[in-house]
């Protein structure tokens, strides 16, 4: 019994040991996991209209959003909610270890410049911002818009149906009046004022076009009143250039009876009635393409981009529910104002002066 007694002790504690052993590797085995890969990020930092404003912000966020997605990156956006977030704003995305930070707005440049300067190893990028190629960081690229030739299409539309074309649509009338609702006085503001004016005018020279300066891009209140005011003067047709102000003032078209042109990008959601098109511009193909850039490692600071029509970045939306009951005649026109400009036939104004508009 002694014999069997420690043989099977023996047995019991070998199998014991081995229990242990191969217990012990197994959880070893559970434990080993592969760690994830951080992606990639790309940054963004809003002006003070922060997202939700159905235009430029948010048209410019969309461009890392779809990037995020074709190249396995992860997108992130910060809102400033005065101009003294700007340079904290940027600078704490930049330390986050973002691969390329954008600054939207034009208001942004000295920002971004300040920024990109204290960051040397983050690529920077400004949407409406122009750099001095002579003096601003090699790590900062400006994304400029030829936004007149946009404004000029969306003149012609709005000059031809306020006049000629009133009967198409109750929302228009026999006043012959059309009005544009800015937000700042700044230059990608004024280039689609003076492109809209000068595409009013090329097609119907008698046309009143009115304008006012909301001096705010933030209070749809603002620009509610301005377009009301617009309206109570006989205009049919509200061009917003305001951003979220301007949602405000395409509100009030809605609201009125009247009809609408957004701005940016194609805001038809906004007011699916009222809204004709949109003077749109390629800030979300520009974000997109500069993220493009620096992951295939071609960005390029120091100097700025031009995106125009002759880039497919410039134009107008679809008319979406005004398709079926715009006059052929509009659209034709349409069509040949886009060749011209696309030929060099037509340029369109870039400033007041140039569009000969006192308003």
């Amino acid at each position: 019994m002694n014999k069997v007694f420690k043989t099977l002790t023996l047995l019991i504690v070998v199998t014991l040991v081995f229990g242990v052993v191969f217990s012990s590797c197994k959880k070893k085995e559970e434990v080993v996991e592969a760690a994830p890969v951080a992606k990639p990020i790309v940054a963004m930092a809003t002006d003070t209209g922060g997202l939700g404003d159905k235009s430029f912000n948010d048209g410019s966020f969309q461009g890392l959003k779809d990037a995020a997605v074709d190249f396995n990156l992860d997108a992130r956006v910060v809102e400033s909610k005065q101009q003294t977030d700007y340079v904290p704003n940027l600078s704490g995305l930049a330390e986050d270890g973002a691969e390329v930070v954008f600054g939207v707005g034009f208001l942004m440049a000295d920002a971004l410049l300040e920024a990109a300067a204290n960051n040397p190893d983050t690529a920077f990028a400004g949407i409406d911002v122009w750099i001095d190629p002579s003096s601003a960081p090699k790590n900062v690229q400006g994304l400029l818009f030829k936004e007149q030739e946009s404004g000029y299409i969306a003149g012609v539309v709005a000059g031809l149906l306020t006049k000629e074309h009133a009967s198409v649509s109750d929302r228009l009338n026999d006043d012959n009046v059309v009005g544009m609702v800015l937000g700042m006085d700044i230059p990608p503001v004024e280039r689609f004022q003076a492109g809209f004016y000068a595409g009013v005018k090329s097609v119907n020279p008698d046309c009143t076009v009115l304008s006012v300066v909301t001096g705010t891009f933030t209070d749809q209140a603002k620009g509610k009143e301005s377009a009301l005011a617009m309206i109570e003067q006989g205009a049919d047709i509200i061009f917003q250039i305001a951003g979220l102000t301007g949602l405000g003032a395409l509100n009030a078209a809605d609201e009125a009876g009247i009809a609408g042109i957004g701005v940016d990008v194609d805001q038809y959601a906004v007011a699916p009635d009222a809204i004709i098109t949109s003077a749109v511009k390629g800030i979300t193909q520009a974000s997109y393409l500069t993220i493009k850039d620096v992951v295939d490692g071609k960005f390029v600071g120091g100097d700025n981009k031009v995106f125009g029509i002759n880039e497919g970045a410039t134009g107008i939306a679809p008319y979406h529910n005004w398709n079926n009951i715009i006059p052929g005649v509009v659209k034709d026109a349409v069509d040949k104002a886009t060749a011209d400009l696309k030929s060099g036939k037509v340029v369109a104004p870039a400033s007041r002066a140039e569009a000969g508009y006192e308003g």
